[in-house]
């Protein structure tokens, strides 16, 4: 699995936006030099997360854009899911091989002593306990802790001197 380009420009615009001072916004141009992406690029992904409301659009001389809402409430899920999709990762797509049926028999006959449920592909099971894992991970880290975790290492830095 691996993650766009955009995903990527996107977290690392929204912690630029979380740094700067919410009286100063940030225009594109700014966001584009900082990044070191094209303007034209970069706003198709802002447009997006302001489609979403994770960005707030700030028109006129001085506009740019802002956080819309505070960057602990802004998770790196959340902006994966806008710039990504909201699709599962994993799909079984060997549903109809014997091997599949194998394991699903055997499940079944397990299944009949202990709890008579409906099995399913053991194998997407799998995969989709670690994407429910992956999500929660993503769910846990804002753009908040990001920064954070920025300003430690900073601070730590600085008190080495």
């Amino acid at each position: 699995m691996q993650y766009s380009k955009s995903t990527d420009y996107a977290l690392h615009a929204l912690i630029h936006l979380g740094h700067s001072d919410r009286r100063n916004h940030v225009g594109i141009k700014e966001l584009s030099v900082t990044l070191g992406v094209s303007e034209s690029y970069l706003s198709k992904i802002m447009s997006k997360l302001r489609q979403d409301g994770i960005v707030r659009a700030v028109p006129g001389v001085n506009g740019g854009y802002e956080l819309a809402r505070p960057a602990d409430q802004i998770t790196f899920f959340d902006v994966i899911q806008v710039i990504e999709g909201r699709q599962q990762l994993f799909e079984c797509s060997n549903s109809n091989s014997q091997q599949h049926r194998l394991l699903a028999e055997a499940g079944d006959v397990l299944l009949e002593h202990e709890c008579p449920k409906k099995s399913g592909c053991l194998v997407e099971k799998v995969m989709d306990g670690a994407e429910q894992h992956l999500h929660q991970y993503l769910r846990e880290h804002s753009i908040q802790s990001v920064m954070d975790e920025a300003f430690k290492r900073c601070k730590h830095e600085v008190n080495k001197k």
